[in-house]
């Protein structure tokens, strides 16, 4: 289920650049955005911890083709991480006044939903990971009934994770504007990463062995 936003800090009428800062920074401040951000930060050390210890011996019991489909999976469950993580440093700076409110507003730190795995880039770390998230499940693909019960719930709950954090980024962010002008967000493919994202995801990625 998704956790949904408190009313206070949701807009649904006219509201613009100041408003959707105010938005950002109620969140900050809010109890919803200290569980998302322990929620987020411990499956990103509970992913890492598999993926280097119990899953590297998980993986080499497989079937060769069962195999391949760990690998481009574990790697799509990491980009789609670090896309959380990313979005999530992103708020923290702004509540330890790292970054304005205005600036985090800006359209190059908005989620968008799962891609196919053949899309192109989408998302803030687009241009550090070079792949955006993706959303196949084993109900999706017959291999990944081969996988792991440990490694299948991880991209279950990063699968879950990700759809709360995009809820939370389009009420905050983007449904002001579908309401004020036309919201031209979803269009733009050119998304970079600001150096304070890049520096905390990658600084972050480092420490639990990502890169």
């Amino acid at each position: 289920m998704i956790e949904q936003a408190p009313d206070h800090i949701i807009l649904s009428g006219e509201g613009q650049g100041a408003d959707r800062a105010t938005v950002a920074a109620d969140f900050t401040r809010s109890q919803l955005f200290e569980r998302t951000f322990a929620d987020g930060m411990e499956l990103v050390e509970d992913a890492a911890g598999y993926l280097d210890g119990p899953g590297r011996k998980d993986s080499k019991l497989l079937s060769r083709n069962a195999a391949l489909a760990y690998a481009g999976e574990s790697m799509r469950l990491t980009t789609r991480l670090m896309h959380v993580a990313s979005w999530l440093l992103v708020q923290r700076a702004v509540r330890e006044g790292d970054m304005s409110p205005l600036e985090a507003c800006n359209e190059r730190y908005r989620l968008t939903p799962h891609a196919d795995t053949d899309a192109e880039p989408v998302g803030p770390l687009a241009a550090v990971t070079g792949t955006g998230p993706a959303s196949i499940t084993a109900s999706e693909d017959p291999l990944m009934l081969e996988m792991p019960s440990g490694f299948l719930d991880l991209v279950e709950r990063s699968a879950r994770l990700y759809e709360r954090v995009l809820h939370l980024d389009r009420r905050m962010y983007l449904d002001v504007l579908e309401v004020g002008e036309p919201n031209q967000v979803q269009s733009q493919h050119d998304r970079h990463v600001s150096a304070v994202a890049v520096a905390g995801v990658r600084e972050r990625a480092v420490e639990l062995d990502f890169d």
